[in-house]
Parts: structure tokens; sequence; C-alpha cells
């Protein structure tokens, strides 16, 4: 029996089929080939055509039938995780009424601020445990104000994966998960908040069902399982979004347990069983995946949104053709420090962390007889660590102490530089594991069709590929200190 996960990526569309009985990967592909682009009309504005998503959705399963080693008619369930926050609006007839406004675009900043002082700043943190900030309601709030033709042809909303579940079943759901990351959901009252559809004159009608994340979201339709070879009527039974889904795909689950990522952008995720917040919204909470109203399951997240996007940036402003991989083994010939060459990689929308401020990218302390492409490699991905332990620091102080911290091996986990200095800067021990994305939607369709019993039996087979440790030199903490003045000194020059 085998399960199929679809990561709804920014940068890609990554599929993997997944042996129910071993809990292993027997075939993966992404799709597009190049990473994919991002529509970009304005400064701080970032918007997807969720019709590409599907296309693409469809070229990496097909991609990875044709690389044979399984029947795709063994399929029995799907999962889906996707982008966080993205809004997609359809009409009556499910038609698409403008590109997705997703994670990484700023523009809704002002609605989310006038939501938290009307709303009230401890009654939005007390109930939606966030402020609206830059989130999904607000997205949707700027879309009623600026483009009020489309807001009165919407008649549902949706996140990327409820989108791509849509594409499949016909069916269109929601869960608490989903609406938390939205700022929908009012954790005091267990429901749709007042407070948020009230102030920003939303109907409850463009809400969809409610559904558990691990529960039936549809059903294949016989069109859509005759254009992938799969079965009719295999159920669509897991949707998460990327982050509380790579911490299932870890096996984080229970209070303590803290997982990371670092892809397009960064994440410390860490599960609490405590309705807690951030006084300034700078950590946000959502519900866990499994996440109930008797059994609290909470999901601290801290998101960096310029990471791995910084990585990129630097690779093709060098104008290398090599991959990764290379840059990864330049970046170790050049010293801890990069010779005093610090990055700020705030350079992908308001940072949430930084007060929903526009900081930008900056390179700092450039000697221009010593500094060369590769020390760039470094410093990027140091800087990259720096940010981590500043937002680790922020969790810190709202109680979450990670003694260990869970990650895949992927994106810039990859990386020796940037695990070390992850691992000294944060002086927490980082676990890798052999795992990703697609395997945990994967993984989570199979709880959710109940073809494991329980999520421990899902990851009886997780194998650990090694542990990474504090060198226990404290050789960033300097570095670090430096960094952090250059960043002070930024927000500083920000207008108020």
């Amino acid at each position: 029996m085998l399960l199929l996960g679809i990561d709804i990526g920014t940068s890609s569309i990554k599929v993997s089929v997944v042996d129910a009985g071993s809990q292993q990967c027997v075939s993966s592909a992404h799709w597009p080939e190049t990473e994919a682009g991002i529509i970009s009309h304005k400064v701080g504005w970032a918007e997807q055509d969720p019709h590409s998503w599907w296309t693409f959705a469809q070229q990496a399963i097909l991609k990875a039938h044709a690389r044979g080693g399984y029947n795709p008619q063994d399929i029995a369930a799907i999962g889906i995780a996707y982008q966080m926050h993205g809004l997609v609006t359809v009409d009556k007839a499910g038609r698409v009424l403008r590109d997705s406004i997703i994670w990484c675009d700023s523009r809704a900043v002002p609605y989310g601020e006038a939501a938290f002082n009307s709303i009230g700043h401890e009654k939005s943190l007390s109930h939606l445990l966030n402020s609206p900030g830059n989130f999904t309601a607000a997205k949707l709030a700027w879309v009623k104000d600026h483009e009020p033709r489309i807001f009165e042809k919407i008649d549902k909303i949706m996140l990327p994966g409820d989108y791509i579940a849509m594409q499949l079943t016909g069916n269109i759901t929601t869960s608490i998960s989903s609406l938390s990351e939205g700022i929908f959901w009012d954790f005091e009252e267990n429901a749709l908040s007042e407070d948020v559809m009230g102030y920003f004159g939303f109907d409850k009608s463009i809400i969809p069902p409610i559904k558990d994340v691990f529960s039936e979201h549809g059903f294949v339709t016989a069109e859509i399982a005759a254009l992938l070879n799969l079965k009719t009527g295999i159920p669509v039974s897991y949707k998460a979004g990327d982050q509380p889904n790579n911490a299932l795909s870890l096996n984080v689950l229970e209070p303590g347990e803290v997982a990371a990522t670092a892809g397009t952008s960064g994440v410390i995720y860490g599960v609490s069983d405590v309705l807690a917040y951030d006084k300034q919204s700078r950590v946000n909470t959502f519900a866990h995946v499994n996440y109930t109203k008797e059994q609290k399951r909470l999901g601290i997240l801290l998101c960096i949104n310029g990471t791995g996007i910084l990585n990129k940036w630097i690779k093709n402003l060098a104008g290398t053709s090599a991959g990764y991989a290379a840059l990864n083994d330049e970046a170790q010939l050049i010293k801890e420090g990069s010779d005093e060459l610090y990055i700020l990689p705030f350079g992908n929308g308001a940072e949430r962390m930084l007060n929903n401020k526009l900081v930008g990218a900056h390179i700092h302390n450039i000697d221009l007889n010593k500094h060369t492409a590769t020390h760039l490699y470094r410093a990027g991905q140091e800087g990259i660590a720096y940010s981590f332990k500043y937002g680790l620091d922020i969790m810190r102080g709202n109680g979450m102490h990670p003694n260990v911290i869970r990650a895949g091996n992927a994106n810039m986990f990859l990386s020796p530089v940037f695990t070390q200095a992850f691992v000294n800067v944060t002086n927490v021990p980082v676990e890798l594991y052999e795992s990703d994305g697609s395997i945990g939607a994967a993984l989570g369709a199979g709880i959710g069709a109940k073809i494991f019993s329980n999520p421990k039996e899902a990851f009886a087979n997780m194998k650990q590929l090694g542990t990474v440790e504090p060198d226990g030199k404290n050789s960033y903490d300097e570095h670090y200190r430096r960094w952090l003045t250059y960043l002070d000194q930024e927000l500083m020059d920000l207008p108020d």
C-alpha cells in the first residue's frame, strides 16, 4: 500500500510516494526543473498564480510515476502540505479570481495593525494568540478595500493546499489549524473569530466547512484519476501548512519537542500545550496538526522570511553555474566570521520577529581588497544562522527552551558551514533526519486514512542520520554581537 505526499512550496512542487509498510520513500520528484518565480508588481508585494501550482503538481506526480518502481494504482491516500498564509479566492464555480497573495507579501501590514488596535491588543493576543498582522485575514481585507469587484465575487477563500485539494476532489474544506494560521480562529471561544470577521466585514459563508486535519477532505474524481493514473475515489486525508507539516515529518508532536527548517524562509517550530503568546507577536502561535478542543497542541512558530532566498541571491549575484553543494564547499574555505563581513538577510518582505519591519538585506563592512565572492557565500550562511539565534532568544523569552532541535537533512542544513554556525551560535544540538515535507504529507495521509493506528506507528521506522553538536569554543559569540550591532543600527534608521 502506497501513500502520496504533495508539498506546495514557493520554489517548486515536490511529491513523494511512500510505502506505508516500511514508511520509506520509494520515489520522489519535483516540478518545475528550475525555481518557480514570484510575481512582484510593487516593492514588498509577492504573488503566484494558483493555476501554476496545479500544473506543477500534475507534472511532478507524472514524473514520479515515470521513474517506475511502483504501481500508481496502489496509492491509497493523498496528503498535502503547503506554503502558509497565502490567500486564494474563488467564485461559485470554483474559478480563481486573482493571483494568490502569498506568505511573504507585505502589503497587508497596515490592515493587520489597524485590526490589532481596534479589537484591542490584549483581546487579540488572548483570543487569537497573535496580532492579525500580515496574515490571510489582513490580505483579504486589502482585496476588499482595493479590489471591491473581485471581493464581491468571492464564494470561498482558501489556502494554497486547499486549492490543490479542490482540484483533485472538487471539494473545498478547511481546518482549525488552517484557520488559526490565517488569524480567523478564536482559541478562547473555540470558534471562528467574531471579532476578526466583524471588524473586517467578512461574511462567514466565505469560510469552507471545517474538518479535522487528519480526515477525509474529499475523494479524487474520475476525471483527475484518469489524468494522473490514480484510482478513482482515493481520499485526500491530510492537509497542513508547511511548518506544522515539517514538524509532523520529524515526529514533533508533543510539548517541548522542536523542529527547524531552512528553505526559502527559515523556521523554528516548537510544540506547547499552553495557550500562550508573545506580547509583541514577533513569534506566532497556531493550532498544530494534532490540536483538538479537548487536547491543546499549539505550534510556536518563529519565521524568518529571508533565509535560503539570500543564499540563492548570492549564488546568482556571483554568476556561478555551480550548484549549492559547490557553494557550500567553497564557503568552508573561509574561516569563521568571514573576515568580519556581516550580512543581514532580511530582504524578503516584512519580518515578524522584527515587529513587521521592512529592514531589507544589507552587507556590512566590505573590504574591497580582502573580501571575495567566497566570503559572501560564508557570510550569507552565517548571517542566516545569526538570525535564527536572534529569533530563538525571543522564543526563550516566551518559555521555549529546546535542548535539541530536529531538522530534515535538506536545504541549508545540507551545508556544514550553516549547520555548525547554527548549533554554535544557538548552543543547541541539531538532530538530522532523512525526511522532508512531501514525505511528511504522505505519512500524514496514512494517519488521516487510518492506515496507521496513530502517529507513533507512522514514524516507527524513522531513522536519525546524525547529530551536530556545539563545539564548545563559543567562537561565534563575538561575531554575533557585532552582527547584532549592525541590525540594531538598521532598525534605528527606519522611519517610525
